[in-house]
């Protein structure tokens, strides 16, 4: 038998993560939209966030997925993926303190204390630079290089896109480092700090997200900042992009629900011709169907991040639920908009700035394409058997 039961820590994890959002983010909903219906930079300002932390660090609440060796809450897989959808039910783009990227954690002793420690406790804020204009999903593409020259190593190249780059004061930037190798052996990482050269510029979106574009021109970093081993860069990356692909989706989740929830309330009060919307076939196929999108993906993720939690090889799960809930997340805003009418395509409502944002889901971190090349190589090489998924 399978047990689908939430542990008792587990659900008063997701209670408290819940009951956060209702008291302190939502009600910022209101006022966030009238700051960006006025031009004024989208999301919550920094004070606002880090008032917000503050406020979750008097109850404990730090360092979610950070070990307790370092100060955190050291939680498994799955209750931090319930902690996402929890903060997905609201359009405020919020994460709790505490945290760091998972590649700072081979950071040697020194390098933690300069870059990992104080990340952690928030006076240090970082940004992964990958991507580049000519090499998105095709990491192995990259094209910004390293040279060393004596104890240090001359950096020049673009990096576009990438999530934190305006506000990081150091960057884990990915360069070649030997031709001949290629991606497996010759790409290295390095810790590059903001005052040693490498400039930002923010990229305008159509949603809340403003990644940025950093430039190195001949940005000089000491050899003591390669981060983990030189020419083993690409599988850190790798191991960075694939911790928690399906946290994407975990947070479509969320919003999915509250839009589903949003829905169902209109249909119920919204009257044409003599009664409720909610009366009418349409739209109660559109409420079931987005029910059994939002259950399956509900399952999709769990099973992923399951997997996470058992030490397996998550990847094909991951790009399974990031893959559907990128889709069905898009599927499912169009419904709750269309159910909405007019009123869902105004910017007086938060429908209209949910199905912006969801929009990047099938982009970013691997679009749909990516996932579908990655699921159906998985089963066409052997790596994955049908309907093994539970063995």
């Amino acid at each position: 038998m399978i047990d689908f039961s939430l542990t008792d820590e587990q659900r008063a994890i997701r209670d408290w993560v819940r009951t956060f959002v209702e008291r302190e983010l939502m009600p910022l909903e209101n006022e966030i939209l009238r700051r960006e219906r006025e031009g004024h930079v989208p999301g919550l300002t920094a004070e606002e966030t880090k008032s917000l932390r503050e406020l979750a660090r008097k109850s404990d609440f730090w360092g979610v997925d950070t070990p307790e060796e370092y100060g955190g809450m050291g939680l498994d897989p799955i209750s931090v993926a319930l902690i996402e959808t929890e903060l997905g039910r609201t359009f405020a783009s919020f994460r709790f303190g505490g945290s760091a990227d998972n590649i700072l954690f081979h950071a040697n002793e020194e390098q933690k204390e300069r870059y990992l420690l104080p990340t952690i406790n928030g006076d240090r804020h970082s940004c992964f630079a990958i991507t580049e204009p000519g090499a998105g999903s095709d990491a192995k593409a990259i094209r910004t290089r390293a040279v060393r020259d004596g104890d240090e190593w001359v950096i020049n190249g673009e990096k576009t896109f990438i999530t934190g780059g305006e506000q990081a004061d150091f960057t884990m930037v990915f360069a070649v480092t030997d031709q001949e190798k290629g991606a497996n052996g010759g790409v290295t990482c390095f810790l590059v700090d903001r005052d040693m050269g490498w400039t930002s510029e923010p990229i305008d979106t159509m949603g809340e997200r403003r990644p940025a574009s950093l430039v190195f021109q001949d940005v000089r970093v000491p050899h003591e900042n390669i981060l983990g081993e030189e020419g083993q860069g690409f599988a850190l990356a790798m191991q960075w992009i694939g911790k928690g692909r399906y946290m994407l989706p975990a947070r479509a989740l969320g919003g999915c629900e509250r839009l589903l929830g949003m829905a169902i309330d209109y249909s119920r009060t919204r009257e044409t011709f003599g009664e409720p919307i909610a009366e009418r076939q349409a739209i109660q196929w559109m409420i079931a169907d987005s029910q059994t999108d939002v259950e399956a993906l509900r399952l999709l993720v769990l099973h992923a991040a399951w997997q996470v939690s058992q030490g397996m090889d998550s990847r094909h799960a991951q790009s399974i639920a990031k893959l559907f809930g990128g889709v069905k997340a898009n599927e499912i805003v169009d419904r709750v908009m269309q159910i909405h009418g007019g009123m869902g395509y105004t910017r007086e409502l938060p429908i209209e700035r949910w199905y912006r944002d969801l929009r990047l889901l099938r982009i970013f971190e691997g679009t749909d394409e990516i996932q579908r090349r990655t699921i159906a190589r998985d089963l066409l090489k052997g790596h994955v058997k049908v309907g093994a998924t539970l063995s």
